[in-house]
């Protein structure tokens, strides 16, 4: 028996012993809220090298070197984005799952401040959404830099889209309900924006507008479909659940045998293979279909999918990597982790997820880390990916607990 397994034992028991309780999970989101609240949440973000004001002074703009920047402060061991003097701000997905986690806080605990952080945060999205554009939509706010291509700051994404409609359907409850109407516009970008088109197996979509067609990025259509659910579910317009069933039966037929999904259709265009967190993402949207539509459509599409993702995490709540690899141990995995199993309705693993991160990739005291690996942790907070993820995840568990 490996050491990790002894560990995982050691860990379940006493998760068994002291189960997590809903108080203990509300006092790390809030933690994490007031970490974000205190920097404006402002902060630096995965792949946001380009933001380097040293690059930026170069008087050279080069693929290579932007490339360099941005793997740089990527991969490397500690966090060298001071030294490279890269720009914190803030970021359009990161500020809707705090958006999100706010609204959450707000129904939990009555508490303005929640509520009050919600509304500046949703009326930010809007004021800082793509332009040029059919519909409601946005990205990162700094440059992203492919062997393939660059993407500017203004250029949308499905993904980042998604996660603002959220947080304007969430946010209409409770403050404006105008912010409602903003958010249906949505379905056009799906539809006009990202080349919503036939496929045998259903239909599928573009990650981004300036996306090729070479490939596509399964994870980024299965969550454009949660965007049309969300939409459906707040208009009743049949036509959002039709694009979202067709957009999730082609991404039903691309499942492995091993019920998980490869990142990308064909497989071979892309480095990764089943991640944990996009396969997350597409179990979540495939559950939010069955959720607003009352479908049992893809039930054993979910019997699989859901065997295969548990398979990705270890009985302590660790996540793993991929199918084949344990590290690194990702935040943003975590906190899909607890998104999805409160979904499910196993509310108990999803706190047991929670609690693996807190003891493993955070100072206790609400502040998130990005990665454990191997022989040591990546003790580097990343305002979206970090922070924002865990807010999203442990109030997405709470509201399951509510419920």
């Amino acid at each position: 028996m490996s050491a990790d397994t002894n560990l995982d034992a050691a860990s379940t028991r006493r998760d068994e012993r002291d189960a997590v309780s809903d108080e203990w999970v509300l006092h790390h989101l809030v933690g994490d809220l007031d970490y974000a609240r205190e920097r404006d949440y402002r902060g630096w973000d995965l792949y946001d090298g380009e933001s380097s004001r040293i690059l930026q002074a170069l008087p050279v703009n080069n693929k290579w070197l932007n490339l360099a920047f941005q793997q740089t402060v990527r991969r490397a061991p500690v966090n060298v984005r001071p030294l490279l003097a890269v720009e914190q701000r803030r970021n359009f997905m990161g500020v809707a799952l705090f958006a999100i986690a706010n609204v959450r806080a707000f129904e939990r605990t009555g508490e303005q401040r929640f509520l009050d952080d919600a509304s500046e945060l949703v009326e930010w999205l809007i004021e800082n959404r793509s332009t040029g554009y059919r519909g409601f939509c946005g990205g990162h706010k700094h440059p992203l830099q492919d062997l393939d291509k660059r993407t500017m700051p203004n250029v949308p994404g499905i993904i980042g889209t998604t996660y603002a409609v959220r947080a304007l359907l969430a946010a209409a409850k409770h403050l404006d309900a105008s912010y409602r109407e903003t958010a249906l516009t949505a379905a056009d970008f799906v539809f006009d924006d990202l080349d919503y088109s036939s496929h045998p197996d259903g239909a599928r979509i573009d990650y981004k507008p300036i996306d090729t067609g070479d490939y596509y990025t399964l994870n980024a259509n299965a969550l454009g479909a949660r965007l049309l659910v969300n939409l459906y579910d707040a208009s009743g317009k049949r036509r959002l659940r039709e694009g979202a069933r067709e957009i999730l039966d082609y991404v039903a037929a691309q499942q492995t045998e091993a019920g998980g999904w490869m990142y990308r259709d064909p497989p071979e265009t892309s480095h990764l293979s089943m991640d944990n967190f996009h396969n997350g993402f597409i179990v979540e949207s495939l559950l939010r279909y069955q959720e607003v539509c009352g479908s049992d459509r893809y039930a054993s599409t979910l019997d699989d999918a859901t065997a295969f993702y548990r398979g990705l995490f270890t009985d302590a709540g660790a996540p793993r990597y991929d199918e084949r690899n344990e590290f690194p141990r990702d935040i943003h995995s975590s906190a899909q982790g607890a998104v999805v199993f409160s979904m499910l309705g196993d509310e108990a693993f999803a706190r047991r997820i929670v609690r693996w991160a807190v003891e493993h990739l955070s100072n206790g005291k609400g502040r998130f880390y990005h990665e454990k690996r191997r022989f040591y942790t990546k003790r580097i907070t990343l305002m979206r990916w970090c922070q924002a993820w865990m807010a999203h995840g442990m109030a997405r568990l709470l509201s399951a607990t509510s419920a």
